[in-house]
């Protein structure tokens, strides 16, 4: 008999996203490609900087800020994909369980980490379409 907690094909492997982180790092991305895009901002000669026109060092100074901004978002983004990950694993959704909730994973025998399910998704390739001796 197979457990009724199994994990199947139809088990989300992410929690619902929260928009904020996304719209962020969007935001940030955005900055680093539109504001150097923007010439008006800065063709100008002064002030200059060790004899380089404002013109000149203005761009190369956007070469740290927009790594920064990336690293940055990229931090947003793989955290948020953490946390969705984790709240999938314990069988909770952000809505469902609320702040402060205590809500902890399958029991005993539950999900695919636990022990004696050798660590796989069920909807891995590895098991060639079946879970133990049963056909899905």
């Amino acid at each position: 008999m197979s457990e009724s907690n199994a994990p199947t094909r139809d088990t989300p492997t992410r929690a619902p996203a929260r928009p904020v982180p996304y719209a962020v790092a969007g935001v940030l991305l955005a900055a680093a490609i539109v504001l150097p895009l923007i010439p008006q901002m800065y063709s100008f000669d002064r002030p200059r900087l060790g004899g380089m026109p404002f013109f000149y060092w203005y761009q190369l100074l956007w070469v740290p800020i927009s790594a920064a901004l990336s690293g940055i978002a990229y931090w947003l983004v793989t955290s948020e994909d953490r946390r969705r990950r984790e709240a999938a694993r314990a069988g909770t959704s952000p809505a469902a369980a609320g702040p402060g909730s205590t809500a902890t994973g399958p029991g005993p025998g539950g999900g695919p980490g636990s022990p004696g399910s050798g660590g796989r998704h069920a909807a891995s390739s590895d098991e060639a379409g079946r879970e133990g001796d049963e056909p899905r």
